[in-house]
């Protein structure tokens, strides 16, 4: 469960998260007073005075919509500048951009599919070099710096072996050496862990997930911890163009109004689902930080305030896997995460499809591994569901 004494986020207000969460996201609209912010459904904006340019002039630039949606995320993270992107994606991607050819980055090894291929098939032939490393280690993180090395990016609990890594003690070693440091927060939300009050450079999040929370709004979000980053990202977001739009800022926010009541619910239930699984005979492995034995676990507690709604597990094959999928009848099989609904999802052949079997082998993502997505279904029918499955795939 998500630890009550840690739940509070002082930072800013001093209110706790439950309600900045709701406050910060409603707010008011200053001239009407309305309980939501309007969407401004305009691509541009008149110019009364060319010598007194106004705030906004092009959508592309900003947008009082977008703007309330990028300065609620900065909040809630504790950050600088906060900025909505198209997707998950467009964030990282833009993220990224503040590197240039000749640049090496050291990531963690079992990344998101398509971070991983961003990476390796896209940056790799601009010049820009990528490690993949165990990113639990510190001395493995230290043995792939090189004389070029610029940044490192992290992911948290990882995806979908959910690994934990030192946030404190990653960032500390490279502001050291001058090292920038990215972290995906997809996972755990600013409700459950705020890498930048841990020192971490810039926050990105796939907000199509758990911050959406309704599997009908495609965005990305990145907030940075100072204003000189901000200014570098602000001049990419608004060269690259991969902004995201007003509609779909508008409805990013109405469903951040609940993420805290949605996590606590799903967590409540992934860690039992969690602990279920274990004393299932046919399931030989499970993966989630609420679990005693689960590496790293004392790091996790330290640096989140909540072990999340994820659970992956093995049950032993690809073949297994398949019949569990063909036999689930409450889940959605689909490649996302983070809903209301349950998701049941593949990696090996959706989220790190991507990437080359015996590397995702390598990294622990084997054919019989399944990433359970928890929803707010009621854990009863969860559990039953996913047994009857699980019994017709013996």
């Amino acid at each position: 469960m998500i630890h009550p004494k840690e739940s509070p986020c002082t930072a800013g207000t001093g209110r706790k998260f439950a309600t900045r969460v709701v406050r910060t996201v409603s707010g008011t609209d200053a001239r009407t007073g309305a309980s939501s912010v309007p969407i401004y459904q305009a691509s541009t904006f008149h110019h009364a005075s060319l010598e007194n340019p106004p705030e906004y002039d092009y959508t592309r630039s900003g947008n009082p919509t977008r703007q309330a949606l990028e300065d609620t995320i900065a909040q809630l993270e504790g950050g600088a500048r906060g900025f909505a992107f198209s997707s998950g994606m467009a964030a990282i991607s833009t993220a990224f951009m503040l590197l240039s050819n000749g640049d090496h980055v050291i990531c963690s090894e079992d990344v998101y599919g398509g971070t991983y291929r961003l990476l390796t098939t896209i940056l790799g032939r601009m010049g820009i070099e990528t490690t993949f490393v165990d990113a639990t280690d510190l001395d493995r993180l230290e043995a792939a710096r090189r004389p070029n090395t610029r940044a490192v990016f992290l992911e948290t609990p990882s995806n979908p072996t959910l690994k934990i890594t030192d946030i404190s003690a990653v960032a500390e070693w490279a502001r050291k050496h001058g090292l920038l440091t990215m972290l995906d927060n997809t996972f755990m939300t600013p409700c459950l862990q705020r890498p930048i009050e841990l020192g971490i450079d810039i926050v990105v999040h796939s907000a199509t997930k758990f911050l959406g929370g309704h599997s009908d709004v495609l965005a990305g979000l990145a907030v940075v911890s100072n204003e000189r980053l901000g200014h570098k990202l602000k001049h990419l977001q608004n060269g690259l163009g991969s902004v995201l739009g007003v509609q779909d800022s508008w409805l990013l926010m109405r469903g951040m109004k609940t993420l805290l009541a949605r996590m606590e619910c799903a967590e409540r239930s992934a860690r039992q689902l969690a602990e279920w699984l274990t004393r299932q005979r046919s399931v030989s492995r499970v993966y989630y930080p609420g679990l005693p034995e689960h590496p790293g676990r004392a790091i996790h507690e330290r640096q989140s305030q909540g072990y999340g709604a994820i659970v992956s597990f093995d049950v032993g094959s690809g073949e297994r896997a398949r019949k569990v999928l063909e036999h689930v009848t409450l889940p959605l099989v689909a490649v996302s995460l983070g809903a209301v609904e349950s998701i049941l999802s593949y990696p090996a052949m959706m989220s790190h499809a991507a990437m080359p079997r015996e590397i995702r082998l390598q990294r622990g993502i084997g054919d019989g591994l399944l990433r359970y997505s928890v929803g707010l279904e009621a854990l009863e029918d969860i559990l039953g569901d996913l047994e009857q499955a699980l019994q017709a795939a013996r």
